[in-house]
C-alpha cells in the first residue's frame, strides 16, 4: 500500500499525464509528437541513470537502518543516512525531465517525467528530513525530541515511495513504447534495445527497497 507522502505527489504526475492528451484517437502530428517527446524523455533518462544508480546503492544500504524506524549505533547509521541524502541531493533531473519543462510534454512522455520528478523529491527530502529528526532525536530538547520521534515514519515513508515511483518508470516506458509504435515508428530515434536497457536501470529490482516500510506515525 502506497502511503500519504506518496498520494500527495503523486497528484503532480497524475496531473502531468493528464497533459498528454485525451482518449480520443491522436492525429498522425499528434503521434509525431509524442514519438518526440518519447525520444527525448528517454534521453534524459538515460542522462540521469548514472545518478540515479549511485543513489540507490546508497539507499539501499542505509534503508535496513531505518525501514522500521530508526535503529543501529549512530556511529553507523549516521553516516549511511548522510551517504544517501547527499546521493540523493546529486541526482540529476535533465531537461525535459524538469517540474517546468515537463508540463510542455505529451503523451506517455508526461507520465515519465511525472514520476522521475515526484520521485527526486521524495527521496531527496526524505532523507533529508530523516537525517535532521535524527539529529532531534538523539541531541534535541524535549519537545523537538518528542516531535521528530512522531513524525520521522513520514520521512521514511517518502523514501520507499520514491522508489516505489521510480521502479514503475521502466514498465511505463516499455508500454508507451509499444503503444507509440515500438521499432518500426521510432526507427533509430529510439530502438528496442535502448528501450530494454532503460527499463532495467528504472525497473524494481534496481529500485525497491526491501524490506516494505514499517515505521509507524507515533510510534
Amino acid at each position: 500500500m502506497r502511503g500519504p507522502a506518496s498520494l500527495i505527489l503523486s497528484g503532480v504526475a497524475m496531473a502531468l499525464a493528464g497533459c498528454g492528451g485525451t482518449s480520443a484517437t491522436p492525429s498522425p502530428a499528434a503521434l509525431r509528437l509524442q514519438r518526440e517527446d518519447l525520444a527525448a524523455v528517454s534521453r534524459a533518462l538515460k542522462t540521469a541513470e548514472p545518478s540515479v544508480a549511485t543513489e540507490a546503492a546508497a539507499a539501499k544500504k542505509a534503508w535496513p537502518l531505518v525501514a522500521n524506524g530508526p535503529t543501529g549505533a549512530p556511529a553507523i547509521t549516521r553516516p549511511l543516512i548522510a551517504a544517501a541524502t547527499q546521493s540523493a541531493a546529486k541526482v540529476k533531473v535533465p531537461a525535459p525531465l524538469g517540474e517546468t519543462e515537463a508540463l510542455a510534454l505529451t503523451g506517455p512522455a508526461s507520465q515519465l517525467a511525472g514520476l522521475f520528478g515526484s520521485s527526486s523529491r521524495l527521496d531527496a527530502r526524505g532523507w533529508r528530513m530523516i537525517g535532521a529528526a535524527l539529529e532531534e532525536i538523539e541531541h534535541g530538547p524535549p519537545a523537538a525530541m518528542r516531535f521528530a520521534r512522531e513524525n520521522v515514519a513520514l520521512y521514511i515513508e517518502s523514501v520507499y515511495d520514491g522508489h516505489f515511483e521510480l521502479a514503475q518508470i521502466g514498465k511505463q516506458l516499455l508500454d508507451g513504447y509499444r503503444k507509440l509504435g515500438g521499432p518500426s515508428a521510432f526507427g533509430r530515434t529510439l530502438s528496442q534495445q535502448e528501450v530494454d536497457a532503460l527499463a532495467r536501470a528504472y525497473s524494481e529490482a534496481a529500485e525497491r527497497l526491501h524490506p516494505h516500510v514499517g515505521a509507524r506515525l507515533g510510534s
